[in-house]
C-alpha cells in the first residue's frame, strides 16, 4: 500500500509542477505551417579557448568555465535563469520542452543550464563542450531561431575567447561538429508519407545530401508516430531550407492521397485504444497522438482539439522507463485521456 500511495504521490506532483509552469515558445499558436511542422532550431557550440574539453577538465577547471561563463552573460544582460538542484518532474519539463539534453547531468560540479523567461532560448554549459546555446520557435521558423540563437552568441562572443583555428574552424570536443559550430534544425510530422511506406526512401535521399533524420528525443531514438528531426550541422542556411520545404510538399501531398474516411478510421481506433487503456508504452503513446494529431489538423469530426494541444501533450509526456515503467505507463494514459477530452496540461500561457 505504501508504494502505490507513493506513485499517486509522484503523478499529483508532477501534474501540480506542470500547472505552475509556462509553455515554453515552441508552443506558441502562431505556427507557420504547424500541421506538418512542430518546432524549428538553432543551436551553436563554443569552447573556451585555452581551457580542456568538458571530458577532460578536473572539476575546477569546470567550475573555472562555468563562473566565467555566468559573468560573460551577466555583462551582456542576457537576463537567464539558472537551473540547478532540480526535481525529477522538473527536469522532465525541460526536457520534454527540449531546453535541455535528456542526458545532461547539470547537477555535477561545474555543470549548469540556463534558461531564458520566455522558454525560447537556452544554454547548457560543460555538456559535450563548454557551450551549447539553442533557440526554438514554434512551426517552420528558422529564421527567427538563427537570429535569437546568433543574437546570443555575438553577446557572449564580444566577452568571451572562443577557440577557433583557420584550419578547423570552431573547435569542438567532437571533430565532427568543429566548423561552423552552428547546427539547425526541425521537428516534422511526417505521418502522411509514413502511411505510405514512403518515409525510409525519403529518410535515405536526405541522409545522402548530408541531412540527418533522428527520432523525437535525439540521435539514439527512432522516428516512431512519424515525428522526425530534420538537422544539418554547417552547410548553407538555403540548402536547410530547401529540404525542408521539399518535405513540407511532400508530405502535403502525401495526405491529399488519403481519403478522409480512412483518415476518421484510424484517428478513431487510436482514440478507442487510448481511451481504454490504464497504461500505455511510450512507443504506442506517440502513435496515438500520430494519429489524432492528423486527423485534428484536418478538421475531422470530434477532434476538436488543435495540433498545439496534441504537441503540448507530446511535451510532457513520461519518456522514462526504467524500474518505474508501471507508473510512467500510467501518467502517460493519463495524459493522453485528459487531452482527448480538451483538458489542458499546462498552466500559465505566453
Amino acid at each position: 500500500m505504501s508504494m502505490r500511495h507513493g506513485s499517486g504521490d509522484q503523478e499529483s506532483w508532477k501534474r501540480m509542477v506542470l500547472q505552475s509552469m509556462p509553455k515554453p515558445a515552441w508552443l506558441s499558436d502562431d505556427a507557420p505551417h504547424g500541421d506538418v511542422v512542430l518546432s524549428s532550431r538553432t543551436r551553436y557550440m563554443r569552447n573556451l579557448q585555452g581551457r580542456r574539453f568538458p571530458n577532460k577538465a578536473d572539476e575546477h577547471e569546470l567550475m573555472q568555465v562555468m563562473q566565467t561563463i555566468f559573468e560573460a552573460a551577466r555583462e551582456a544582460h542576457l537576463e537567464l535563469e539558472v537551473f540547478k538542484g532540480l526535481t525529477n518532474a522538473e527536469r522532465d519539463y525541460l526536457v520534454g520542452c527540449r531546453l535541455v539534453s535528456p542526458d545532461f547531468e547539470w547537477t555535477l560540479p561545474g555543470r549548469a543550464l540556463l534558461v531564458d523567461e520566455a522558454r525560447s532560448i537556452s544554454l547548457m554549459i560543460n555538456e559535450e563542450d563548454h557551450l551549447r546555446i539553442q533557440a526554438l520557435s514554434a512551426g517552420w521558423s528558422i529564421e527567427n531561431c538563427d537570429r535569437a540563437a546568433s543574437t546570443c552568441v555575438d553577446e557572449l562572443e564580444a566577452r568571451l575567447n572562443f577557440a577557433y583555428s583557420e584550419a578547423f574552424g570552431f573547435l569542438s570536443a567532437s571533430p565532427f561538429n568543429s566548423g561552423i559550430g552552428r547546427r539547425q534544425s526541425s521537428m516534422f510530422h511526417l505521418i502522411g508519407l509514413a502511411h505510405q511506406r514512403r518515409l525510409p526512401s525519403v529518410i535515405k535521399a536526405l541522409s545522402a545530401k548530408g541531412i540527418a533524420v533522428r527520432g523525437l528525443f535525439g540521435e539514439s531514438s527512432r522516428a516512431i508516430g512519424a515525428f522526425v528531426q530534420v538537422s544539418v550541422i554547417g552547410g548553407t542556411k538555403s540548402e536547410f531550407s530547401g529540404a525542408c520545404e521539399y518535405l513540407l510538399s511532400e508530405e502535403r501531398a502525401a495526405r491529399r492521397s488519403v481519403g478522409r474516411e480512412t483518415l476518421s478510421e484510424r484517428a478513431f481506433q487510436a482514440r478507442q485504444f487510448a481511451e481504454g487503456s490504464p497504461t500505455i508504452s511510450l512507443a504506442d503513446a506517440l502513435r496515438v497522438l500520430a494519429w489524432v494529431r492528423w486527423a485534428a489538423s484536418d478538421a475531422i469530426e470530434s477532434f476538436e482539439f488543435t495540433t498545439r494541444d496534441v504537441d503540448g501533450t507530446l511535451a510532457t509526456l513520461e519518456i522514462r522507463v526504467p524500474s518505474a515503467g508501471e507508473i510512467s505507463g500510467r501518467q502517460r494514459a493519463d495524459s493522453l485521456r485528459a487531452m482527448l477530452k480538451g483538458e489542458s496540461t499546462w498552466g500559465p500561457h505566453r
